[in-house]
């Protein structure tokens, strides 16, 4: 490959990376809105991963007794309301 071929060929990449990149409608990623109840859900493993990390961190002494109880409540609150919501969401 001559350097006029390496030349043409690096153009024709570039052209073809900003295509991709700015093409307006981006086909090629396929991206869809989630539904509330798609998000609730997700909302809702992560509430519970945070009580497990903050449980975790609270035996291992990171955390006094007092912080560990005003966070556990605000987590459980949280989870509360968006467990009322869940259900709701499916009732409907």
């Amino acid at each position: 490959m001559n350097e006029t071929q390496g030349l043409i060929a690096g153009l024709f990449l570039l052209f073809a990376l900003l295509v991709y990149t700015f093409w307006p409608d981006n086909v090629f990623a396929s991206h869809r809105e989630k539904t509330r109840l798609e998000f609730l859900l997700e909302r809702k493993e992560q509430l519970y991963e945070n009580l497990r990390d903050l449980n975790f961190e609270f035996r291992a002494g990171k955390y006094p007794e007092e912080d560990f109880q005003v966070q556990r409540a605000q987590l459980e609150n949280e989870t509360a309301q968006l467990l009322a919501e869940i259900d709701h969401l499916q009732q409907v």
